[in-house]
């Protein structure tokens, strides 16, 4: 027997409060047998569900539309629904499908879309009909009852920083094989958790939130077990959705399932004080990078183009030009116009240049500088995990000891490869800024003397409190004062 198993894949984690919106050119998209090419071998959710596919030998692939996009503003309208019509379109050419895994980040939003991801399913469910739908999502999902009400099984990760992409896509696979197979009769039980959550407890191999996921784990590997996990949203998805949740899925043992939610769940309620973010003032922050011998990395969370915000923040660079920094340091900065000019100029040139403010301008203003360009690339390059990355129009300027990384496009400033593919390595230096709260640490935590996250403004700030949030659940902590707890 053979079966036909659609695949799609769209990703892009959006902050509402990024003024600077999504556009459709800005997704990277495969189509059809594309898929293929670009992600086997790479350490991704597709790459791991083809491996088990292909080692079953019962399935055959159908690729649609792999749509993936850098973390940024809300998707433009017309954008969205040109974006999800042609994969709904895509999906309609197919017949005979048997079943369907889609991969989703989970925390997409449009500019009047709140739950873009949820309408996905909802329209591929009334394509496809009553077949086997499993759904892979990331941890920082803003999960919608639309998108539990139309996946079977919804599988998220497992880790933070993630490094279990590639698992994570395996685990989706097998569990729709078990659909396929007429072994999995999935009960699901979730519990509404009123938290946005950051800080270092977070992180899985050290942090309290971590005994969460392994008591998720367990609930995976017990006899029952199908799918489990805390799905704690992305704060700066600001739609009426957002919260944390605990989502079990069960084979057939509804009993089983609710009861490892609300132990879940009260365990993450009780640790609620902890998953708050403690940052260090920008002046400490490089004080603290002057006296420190060895490479500091200053984590500008605030800035996260990872988590969604626009790139262009000058606050760590301002400080540093203010106050004389006398090392070598290296930070990455979204200006496009700033690139521009350097391409211009030519490589060795001394330009007049403003760095920063160019897509965030109510937070950041631009920041007149005399720099010398040390380099020009097309912005070409590959992540950590094998994917392309594209920053369009790349220069590297110099302004006295501080390295500057100017990309056209936003990217993922998490691995080392953004800055070493354009010859920049971030051990040759004495500090460096990353844009991301904690994934950057798989790749840093090796060879830096200290980590600092810095106190600064911007659209995803771990200071939550001065964002302006206006569609949330609420109360909600730690927002409000007195949020009741949840209930099962």
């Amino acid at each position: 027997m053979t079966w036909r198993v659609l695949i799609a894949d769209v990703k892009q984690e959006t902050s509402t409060f990024n003024p600077m919106p999504t556009v459709y050119d800005e997704f990277r998209i495969y189509t059809g047998e594309d898929i293929f090419d670009a992600y086997r071998g790479t350490r991704t959710e597709l790459a791991g569900a083809f491996d088990v596919f292909d080692e079953d030998g019962r399935i055959e692939l159908v690729p649609t539309v792999a749509a993936d996009c850098v973390s940024g503003g809300p998707i433009a309208t017309a954008c969205l629904d040109r974006l999800l019509g042609e994969m709904e379109q895509s999906v309609r050419e197919q017949s005979d499908i048997d079943a369907g895994y889609i991969c989703l980040h989970g925390a997409m939003a449009g500019a009047d879309e709140g739950d873009p991801e949820g309408r996905l399913l909802k329209n591929l469910r009334e394509i496809l009909g009553d077949i086997p739908l499993v759904a892979s999502i990331d941890l920082h999902c803003v999960l919608t009852d639309r998108m539990i009400e139309n996946a079977d099984v919804i599988v998220p990760y497992h880790t933070y920083p993630h490094t279990d992409h590639y698992e994570t896509g395996q685990r989706a696979a097998r569990n729709l094989l078990g659909l396929l197979d007429g072994k999995s009769k999935p009960t699901v039980a979730r519990v509404e958790l009123p938290m946005l959550v950051r800080g270092d407890e977070l992180l899985t191999a050290t942090g309290r939130f971590g005994e969460a996921i392994r008591m998720c784990q367990e609930v995976e590997a017990s006899e029952a077990g199908l799918a489990a996990g805390v799905i704690i949203g992305n704060a700066f998805t600001d739609v009426p959705a957002l919260q944390s949740n605990v989502l079990i899925t069960t084979n057939g043992d509804s009993v089983a399932a609710h009861e490892a939610a609300d132990r879940i769940g009260r365990f993450m309620w009780d640790n609620r004080e902890l998953f708050q973010a403690k940052l260090t003032s920008l002046e400490k922050s490089i004080r603290l990078a002057e006296e420190t011998e060895g490479l500091v990395v200053f984590s500008d969370a605030a800035d996260a183009t990872a988590s969604g915000a626009s790139g262009d923040s000058n606050a760590i660079l301002a400080g540093l030009i203010e106050s004389g920094f006398s090392k070598q340091a290296l930070i990455p900065i979204v200006d496009a116009p700033a690139a521009a000019a350097a391409i211009d100029a030519g490589v060795g040139a001394t330009i007049e240049v403003a760095l920063g403010g160019t897509r965030d301008p109510g937070r950041f203003r631009p920041l007149p500088v005399t720099a010398h360009v040390k380099s020009l690339h097309d912005g070409h390059f590959r992540y950590e995990n094998g994917t392309n990355g594209s920053g369009g129009q790349t220069a590297v300027l110099t302004i006295g000891p501080i390295n500057v990384l100017v990309t056209e496009r936003s990217v993922y400033v998490v691995g080392q490869r953004v800055f070493q593919e354009h010859g920049l390595n971030p051990a040759d230096f004495d500090l460096v800024v990353v844009k991301s709260p904690n994934g950057f640490r798989t790749w840093y935590e090796s060879i830096a003397s200290l980590i600092v996250p810095v106190d600064v403004p911007g659209s995803t700030s771990a200071n939550l409190k001065s964002l302006p949030f206006e569609n949330c659940v609420r109360p909600i902590f730690p927002l409000d004062e007195d949020v009741p707890p949840p209930r099962s």
